[in-house]
């Protein structure tokens, strides 16, 4: 059993934190990972690009697969600081450099990319995820903080989220604090008033604690806690966040 961490007592699904704060007022949620399942998501994304490129480009599926294209935008990540947290940019410029290796030098960048876009937001939220958002909603401003690309309006969130940011309209990526701080502003809330919902311990609960946010590890596979920043609250799925809250 993993070691309850002080100041935390245990519920039948949920680990929440006792210690006395000021009231919730908006919640932020990470997305890929938390709302939704986002590796076979972008799995059947890289497919369906793949099969595109075969049909129009068919000299760059012969050159590279669907994961060394991956690899090559994770490589870029590395060798390009200024658009590392950028993962539009990054597949993009990929494709540009798969295109030029494979001898087409007049490439419809944007055209592939949105072949990719296009399927990597048609994803499937975990069973709980809408009605618990439509709860909530009526309680509480809800936005998005994400490190990824997925789009609200493409995914069916946009009505229920007041507002949604990215790494890139940020110019940084969690858990660095530049997500947090921008929901604080467009809230025009102290970052104590704000729980931050999300899957990964670094970028999410690290990132959010270390300036002020209360934290809920969404935990969905039992995984032991890594260190860090411990979260005010742990849970195993979203439909355990209502009492919490409470």
């Amino acid at each position: 059993m993993t070691p309850v961490h002080p100041g935390f007592r245990s519920f039948p699904k949920a680990r929440v934190s006792l210690r006395k704060r000021v009231a919730i007022r908006a919640i932020t949620f990470d997305l890929d990972d938390t709302l939704w399942d986002i590796w076979p998501v972008i799995d059947r994304a890289e497919a369906q690009l793949h099969d595109w490129l075969a049909r129009y480009f068919p000299r760059i599926p012969e050159h590279f697969t669907s994961l060394e294209l991956r690899e090559l935008a994770n490589a870029l990540a590395d060798e390009r600081p200024p658009i590392a947290h950028d993962r539009t940019a990054l597949r993009k410029e990929a494709l540009r450099l798969a295109a030029l290796d494979a001898g087409y030098s007049d490439f419809p960048v944007d055209a592939a990319f949105e072949v990719f876009f296009r399927a990597r937001n048609q994803i499937v939220f975990f069973a709980e995820v809408l009605p618990v958002l439509e709860r909530l909603a009526q309680r509480y401003p809800l936005g998005a903080l994400s490190n990824g690309n997925a789009d609200i309006h493409r995914v069916g969130l946009a009505h229920l989220f007041d507002f949604a940011f990215n790494a890139v309209d940020v110019g940084a990526a969690k858990p660095a604090p530049a997500l947090f701080l921008a929901a604080c502003r467009h809230l025009n809330m102290t970052p104590a008033q704000i729980v931050h919902v999300g899957d990964d311990p670094e970028h999410d609960v690290g990132g959010a604690a270390s300036v002020g946010l209360r934290t809920v590890w969404v935990n969905r596979t039992g995984r032991k806690w890594p260190g860090g920043f411990r979260a005010d609250a742990e849970i195993h799925a979203l439909d355990e966040l209502e009492a919490i809250l409470e």
